[in-house]
């Protein structure tokens, strides 16, 4: 894999780990200076389902990284792949359903990686 991509890469994993955070530890502290368009009654509220979807961000991350450590090139290619279109959709929603900052958080390092993927 070429170096850009798994740069790009561990730059996606690095921010989902970060979101897994986020929303499974610090979600009624931080989520409310960063979502400041919600309620800050609704962080409290809405804490266990914060962290069950900080957990599938750290799935995310964890898929990168195994696609990462694969030796077979091909493997190695198509689980990245899998696990980069998997955050991009999940960018994308989120920003059609939550906030459009999610777009330009998730979805375009994911697109940027995907692209490194497959043309570098």
């Amino acid at each position: 894999m070429h170096i850009i991509t798994s740069l790009l890469i561990l730059l996606v994993i690095l921010i989902h780990t970060y979101i897994m955070v986020f929303e499974i530890f610090l979600w009624q502290s931080r989520g409310p200076k960063i979502f400041r368009s919600f309620p800050k009654s609704l962080f409290a509220q809405t804490k266990a389902m914060a962290a069950n979807q900080g957990l599938y961000n750290g799935f995310l991350a964890a898929g990168l990284l195994w696609g990462l450590m694969i030796s077979d090139d091909t493997w190695q290619h198509n689980v990245s792949l899998c696990f980069l279109l998997f955050v991009l959709i999940a960018g994308i929603y989120g920003a059609i359903t939550v906030e459009k900052r999610i777009l330009y958080v998730q979805s375009v390092p994911a697109a940027l990686a995907i692209l490194a993927l497959l043309f570098l």
